[in-house]
């Protein structure tokens, strides 16, 4: 009876000792999830102002280098509109008009991943 005890014990501890180490790994799994998550969140923490202000940067570039295409009156006419939109607090519209602007000038809009 003694021997069956002791040996129930130890299969006790066993699996106790097992669920302490499962529970500990799911937990590490969880902080690294929520670490990810937040890294995920950081890269893409570009507001719609900030990617209206870069793409009005880009077009300006774009501008000094491709200022002999042939649509540069259509492109600064869009541009202008994209900041009208962007002012008015209608960011995706500008962000459009910024991004068409960028195309009619041979240029491909910034990606805000990057």
């Amino acid at each position: 009876m003694q021997r069956f005890s002791i040996s129930l014990m130890g299969a006790l501890l066993s699996i106790s000792l097992v669920t302490a180490a499962v529970e500990q790994a799911d937990a590490k799994l969880a902080d690294a999830k929520v670490a990810n998550a937040k890294a995920a969140d950081a890269k893409v923490a570009t507001t719609r102002s900030e990617r209206c202000i870069d793409l009005n940067r880009q077009f300006d570039e774009a501008l000094e280098t491709h200022a002999a295409a042939t649509q540069v009156t259509a492109a600064k006419a869009l541009q202008r509109k994209g900041n009208r939109f962007c002012a008015n607090k209608k960011q995706a519209q500008g962000i459009r008009m910024l991004a068409n602007a960028l195309k009619l000038l041979g240029v491909t809009p910034i990606d805000p991943v990057q």
